[in-house]
Order: structure tokens, then C-alpha cells, then sequence
């Protein structure tokens, strides 16, 4: 299993991903996207596969390398690969806020195959700042 942003939407410009930290906004022209991270009491990773739409942003799929503390895979998880996977019910969110403890490393944004760091993305150290993903209009 790669860190392969989910397929099917990438193509479709008309919404972008938008991050906004620290004063800092970032638009990527991106329609799917891998958001992955390690859990900061269990160091166990964690990904999710993200779509971006017009109505908000959607979880398509979910995986986890094991459980424990808070972060239980639902019942209808399957274990294929050495990860729980399982297919969230579709939600469009407006925003996604994510903070950053510091206890377990930053947040990774997958696409294409290559994975950043909020703060690569961002151009500056996230650290305590918390982030904003948001479907925003592309910039022209």
C-alpha cells in the first residue's frame, strides 16, 4: 500500500485544497490528496485519503497500523496489509482543523506519490499553529 492520493477527482479544477497556518495561506491545485500521521501516545501511523469538492472536503478511506489509545478502528474495519482499513460514510466538512501537539511529529500531505510536511508545504515551521484545510476556488 503507497501513499497514493485516492483517484478519480484529481482532474477537476474547480476547487483547490487550501492551508492556512500561522498567517499563511497555501492553495494547491488538488483534488485528492493522503493526509497521514503518527499518534502521539502510540507512535502507531495513521493515513486518510481526502477528497476535495465543492460542498467541502471528504474522507474516502481510512487505515490505521494497529489500535489503542483513542484510536480504535470501527467495527466494519478490515485488516489487509498489516493496516485496519475502512470507508468512513461520506461527509463533506467545510474546514478540518489539526493541531500539532509536537509529541509525534507533523502532519503529511501526500499526493503523487511524494509526501510534505505541513511546514515543507507552508514555508515556515508550523510548531504550535494550528492548520485549516478548506475546498477553496483556484487561484487564476
Amino acid at each position: 500500500m503507497g501513499l497514493a492520493a485516492p483517484a478519480g477527482r484529481d482532474g477537476d479544477r474547480g476547487v483547490s485544497l487550501c492551508l492556512i497556518s500561522g498567517g499563511v495561506t497555501k492553495v494547491l491545485m488538488l483534488g485528492a490528496f493522503t493526509l497521514a500521521w503518527t499518534h502521539s501516545i502510540e507512535k502507531i501511523e495513521w493515513q486518510e485519503d481526502w477528497r476535495v469538492t465543492p460542498a467541502g472536503l471528504e474522507v474516502v478511506a481510512a487505515r490505521v497500523k494497529g489500535s489503542g489509545a483513542g484510536m480504535e478502528p470501527p467495527p466494519e474495519a478490515r485488516l489487509a496489509g498489516g493496516w485496519f482499513q475502512w470507508r468512513p460514510a461520506p461527509l463533506p466538512r467545510p474546514q478540518v482543523v489539526l493541531g500539532n501537539s509536537g509529541l509525534a511529529g507533523e502532519w503529511r500531505l501526500c499526493h503523487d506519490g511524494r509526501c510534505r510536511t505541513l511546514s515543507e508545504i507552508l514555508g515556515h515551521p508550523v510548531g504550535p499553529h494550528p492548520t485549516v484545510m478548506k475546498a477553496c476556488p483556484p487561484q487564476r
